[in-house]
């Protein structure tokens, strides 16, 4: 049973030893480097993905202040955890998490590096649609869910 946990003084140091497989690493920032960031973003939340007792995963979401929309900015499954089912069924519950704000926006936001397919399939069968680059980085697609 998938369920999120926050990143706190307990539990940080256990994230940052999560990897993904190592083809995958240019693709994602560390987890190191997105709790350090966590610490400077309002209203985000910064999350480990549990099965049970086990840290399968991490996230970092929450409401942008720049455009209003939430965002996934991190999302990630330990290169040892997955082909398992743990990234579907933790993306789908952060889904629902996001949906059951009180303060939710219409569309969820994700960007992505175009050459990781396996996370484009991810995020594809979830409902995301592809909507171009982000204006500010041409090295990552865009999608949105509707919330």
């Amino acid at each position: 049973m998938i369920r999120l946990q926050p990143i706190d003084k307990d539990n940080w140091t256990e994230c940052i030893k999560l990897k993904a497989k190592p083809e995958q690493e240019k693709f994602i920032a560390s987890n190191l480097y997105s709790i350090a960031q966590f610490q400077f973003l309002e209203h985000f939340e910064a999350m480990a993905i549990y099965d049970d007792q086990t840290m399968v995963g991490f996230t970092l979401y929450g409401l942008d202040s720049d455009d209003g929309n939430y965002w996934i900015y991190r999302f990630m499954i330990d290169g040892n955890h997955q082909r398992k089912g743990y990234g579907r069924q933790a993306l789908q519950f952060i889904i629902e998490e996001i949906r059951n704000k009180p303060d939710r926006t219409d569309v969820l936001m994700l960007s992505f590096d175009p050459k990781n397919e396996l996370a484009r399939q991810l995020y594809v069968k979830a409902g995301f649609e592809e909507i171009g680059v982000m204006p500010w980085s041409m090295d990552e697609s865009v999608a949105t869910l509707k919330l």
